[in-house]
């Protein structure tokens, strides 16, 4: 498949026509026409229903954008990587992440040595951003996330674990419904679903406590009269000293995207680009 061509269908698609595609590559419209055409031919599917007034991805389209989208992204984060040493990236990187977010704050030590001359600004926040108002380049988000209010850039996945105190007696807990006996921890705020997902069983808690401070929740797990779920990096080092335990491990957690958000694909920075090749790299880290 001839890159050009993916990278304009790509265009038109996340575009939605001819001519706004043509603006952004900065090609006569006939020439996105005709390599859309080719490509079509070449495949020997209809990738786009084409009318006067609408353009329709067909189902081969839909399969072939998800796919084609990641690798032309890619590839430009790679050129401008490479370009962006070549250099000597310079300038701010302004990050929103959430609190207690643990993982990047490594990887932003890591990421100023190996750029030294980029500046960078946390806004630390659990509420969404506005990337204007509040002068934010990428937003670190954790969960489902709305792309209309920007662009997301999966990075990896995670689970949470549901833990309590190495003093805490699990031996009831045999199964998610045992919980409900139990006094746990609710992370979030007075009008979050009160439900946890554990394998296949979903399960509505009565919480003794709410709260959307994990630091806050994991003093009160290790206090011993509680049991609640937190992010991997957050109990790992409990868990292996012993102050922790994992309960019912057999019925894990769903898993939660990490993504780097925002807010416009044709305006964002060469240094946010450069960073999210960064995270890509070294997407391990969330996990640890």
């Amino acid at each position: 498949m001839d890159f050009n061509s993916a990278r304009m269908f790509v265009s038109v698609v996340s575009k939605g026509s001819f001519t706004s595609a043509a603006k952004e590559l900065g090609v006569p419209v006939a020439t996105v026409s005709r390599r859309i055409a080719e490509l079509e031919e070449s495949l020997n599917l209809r990738l786009l229903e084409r009318s006067t007034r609408n353009l329709r991805v067909t189902e081969a389209g839909s399969t072939l954008y998800e796919f084609a989208s990641r690798g032309v992204e890619e590839f430009e984060a790679g050129l401008l990587a490479i370009t962006d040493k070549e250099d000597e990236l310079h300038g701010v990187l302004r990050i929103s992440m959430p609190p207690s977010f643990e993982p990047l704050w490594d990887l932003l030590k890591k990421f100023q040595n190996q750029y030294q001359k980029i500046d960078i600004e946390v806004f630390v926040s659990e509420r969404r951003v506005n990337y204007i108002e509040d002068g934010i380049d990428l937003s670190l988000r954790v969960g489902s996330i709305d792309t209309l209010s920007g662009v997301a850039r999966k990075i990896t996945t995670y689970r949470h674990k549901l833990i309590a105190s190495s003093k805490y007696s699990n031996t009831k807990i045999k199964n998610p419904n045992d919980l409900l006996s139990h006094h746990c921890i609710l992370w979030g705020t007075k009008s979050s679903n009160r439900e946890w997902r554990l394998g296949s069983q979903t399960i509505k808690i009565q919480p003794k406590i709410i709260a959307n401070d994990y630091a806050l929740i994991q003093s009160l797990v290790h206090s011993g009269g509680y049991i609640s779920e937190v992010p991997p990096f957050l109990c790992r080092k409990g868990l292996e000293d012993g102050t922790l335990k994992e309960v019912l491990p057999q019925y894990p957690m769903p898993e939660l995207d990490i993504n780097l958000v925002y807010p416009s694909k044709k305006n964002i920075s060469r240094i946010s680009r450069v960073f999210i090749d960064f995270c890509l790299e070294n997407s391990e880290k969330f996990n640890s």
